[in-house]
């Protein structure tokens, strides 16, 4: 436990050291609706069972602006969603690192940090176990969390387009991106936005959700998807499924499918083909007319 905790600390200097220099920005004015009073504590660690820096016990949502240089800026923006099951956030391969190269490409990028569940040790041993040993109890775990999680995506779009002009970008131009777990929530905005929190774009990295019998919106956004055919979450076919959806509704639609990369490589270098999926999803954004000024 010990250990545990001088790991927390120790990692939870460096992502503060990584985030001094951007800023982050409460999604809510107050607290945020639909929670309770919770006074637990973040924490930030490097996880050994993922390999990768995350963030547990969210309960305050925020945006982390990584601004692109001014010669680079192009007028859009983008919301990343880091996945971690609804239990952590991976906040650096799937977040920061996500957000600094799409900054190069000159995109604003806002790193989205959702609300969580509880969890006490190490969340993502706990979410390794339960997903592999007794899904269904994880799924009652995680019932009243995940609306949270969704409600939180659809806020963070609508906040950036609202707030567009103060960052130089455009509220038509306000796309948004997830893994996993944030995968599922971009696909929840996909499908639920509201005419003033339409994103101009949505792309699902092996997303962990599907939307079922809800139909495609009229006015849908063009979406890339891009998952591993050796998802060790099983999670490839709906990645295929939510292409297909798309595709029979008549909607610009972009299906990446690796024959090796696993789940939550995120921007993991494996020597694997979906070791090169963010530059293809940057021309896919080129080609929509995202990337040009």
């Amino acid at each position: 436990m010990k250990l545990f905790a001088l790991r927390v600390l120790c990692s939870a200097l460096s992502l503060v050291a990584v985030a001094a220099a951007q800023e982050v920005i409460p999604l809510y004015p107050g607290g945020a609706p639909g929670s309770g009073q919770e006074n637990y504590p973040e924490q930030h660690y490097f996880s050994k069972a993922w390999k990768a820096e995350v963030v547990t016990n969210v309960t305050r949502p925020t945006l982390t602006l990584f601004k692109p240089s001014p010669g680079r800026k192009n007028g859009t923006a983008i919301v990343v969603c880091p996945g971690g099951g609804f239990m952590a956030l991976s906040i650096a391969n799937e977040g920061t690192e996500v957000a600094k190269y799409l900054a190069a490409k000159g995109l604003t990028a806002f790193v989205l940090k959702y609300r969580v569940a509880h969890t006490e040790g190490d969340a993502t041993e706990e979410f390794q176990k339960l997903f592999f040993s007794d899904r269904q109890k994880l799924g009652e775990m995680l019932k009243s969390d995940e609306p949270l999680a969704f409600a939180d995506g659809l806020a963070a779009v609508k906040y950036v387009r609202q707030h567009a002009k103060e960052w130089g970008v455009s509220p038509d131009r306000v796309g948004i991106i997830g893994f996993s777990a944030g995968g599922g929530i971009a696909e929840g905005v996909a499908f639920h936005y509201a005419s003033d929190g339409r994103p101009a774009f949505v792309a699902l990295l092996y997303p962990g959700g599907f939307s079922g019998d809800v139909p495609v919106p009229s006015d849908a956004p063009p979406l890339f998807v891009a998952a591993a055919t050796d998802d060790s979450l099983g999670l490839a076919p709906q990645a295929v499924a939510i292409y297909e959806k798309w595709a029979a509704a008549h909607k610009s639609a972009e299906l990446l499918m690796f024959a090796k990369g696993g789940h939550g490589f995120g921007m993991h270098r494996q020597n694997a083909p979906a070791d090169h999926w963010i530059e293809q999803f940057t021309d896919w954004l080129q080609f929509q007319g995202f990337v040009n000024k």
